[in-house]
């Protein structure tokens, strides 16, 4: 019998994929979202929270963009 399982594949360089991990690891465990992760730049994570991982990776490079002062 072959289990199915709706997903969502994130392609990224290993950084972000670690910042991906880092960011499952800190939500309780009924709030996970990787369903498995394939190698150091794919993850198979649940459809629902691609939005979610959007906003965390722009909150991310906002927090740590240099801007010249005027």
């Amino acid at each position: 019998m072959v289990n199915a399982i709706k997903g969502l594949l994130i392609s990224c360089d290993i950084p972000m994929a670690q910042f991906i991990i880092n960011l499952d690891n800190s939500l309780p465990p009924s709030q996970k979202f990787i369903i498995h992760i394939l190698d150091s730049t794919h993850l198979f994570v649940q459809p629902h929270v691609s939005e979610m991982i959007r906003r965390a990776i722009a909150e991310f490079r906002d927090q740590n963009s240099y801007e010249k002062p005027p």
